[in-house]
């Protein structure tokens, strides 16, 4: 078994890292590259740079601060939120950035999939999916969390690793900022119906949550927010919880 990683999550809006519950009702949290160094020196595996509100905005992600974030950690940085076409991708990894994430852009033009891991490579190309569930199915949603798209996520989560995504970041809206753990069944689906490393992301509260979400399915890495933002524990000290309970961590 492949060791797991952990991964805080900056959500970024205005520039400030923000946390809500349920993609609203954000809350200022501080400075993007403060933060990621402080993760980054805790141990962290990898730092999420996520720009909630580029595409609902129409507008690009932060360059600038994503340069200034990456100078800041000694880990890779993946970027997401308002990545449009291949030019963006560019950007982005020229201003530091190990991996590029896209969400709305991948299910408005699927072949940019394709495209994206043919110039730079699968390792530097995740698929970020948004979901909830509809009626009985999970529904994959785009720009932010408002907008529907009547796919079913296990579906899209198979044609985007055909399509050449190197990695699936995959979060429960229903579960966002909730704390009341990680949406097991629909993590597990979606890491058993693939191949390529999913990231689990919604709904972290405790130290516990950690175990569950590696202990009940096939998920490469866990990623939180709030009980980094909010000095619940560190990173450090989930690393050291989870050694303990047997699960191989980096």
């Amino acid at each position: 078994m492949s060791a797991k990683k952990i991964i805080p999550c900056l959500d970024m809006k205005d520039g400030k890292v923000v946390k809500g519950v349920n993609f609203v009702d954000l809350e200022d949290i501080g400075s993007p590259p403060q933060l990621a160094k402080e993760y980054s020196d805790q141990g962290a595996d990898e730092i999420t740079f996520l720009d909630l509100a580029a595409s609902l905005e129409q507008r690009k992600t932060l360059v600038g601060l994503v340069s200034e974030t990456a100078k800041m950690v000694t880990v890779p940085l993946a970027v997401g939120g308002g990545v449009r076409n291949i030019d963006d991708m560019q950007d982005i990894l020229n201003a530091g950035a190990s991996k590029v994430s896209m969400n709305s852009a991948a299910v408005g033009s699927p072949s940019l999939i394709t495209e994206a891991a043919e110039r730079f490579g699968k390792k530097s190309v995740i698929v970020a999916i948004d979901a909830k569930l509809v009626g009985k199915k999970w529904e994959v949603i785009t720009h932010g969390g408002t907008r529907s798209t009547g796919l079913e996520v296990v579906e899209w989560a198979r044609k985007v690793e055909d399509l050449g995504a190197g990695e699936i970041l995959l979060t429960s809206i229903d579960a966002d900022g909730v704390k009341n753990g990680y949406d097991i069944p629909m993590t597990k689906a979606v890491a058993e119906a693939v191949d390529i490393p999913v990231t689990a992301s919604g709904g972290c509260g405790k130290i516990e949550d950690f175990y569950e979400v590696f202990d009940q399915t096939k998920v490469a890495s866990a990623l939180a927010a709030s009980v980094f933002h909010y000095k619940l524990f560190t990173v450090k000290d989930v690393k050291e919880y989870l050694k303990d309970k047997g699960i191989q961590v980096r």
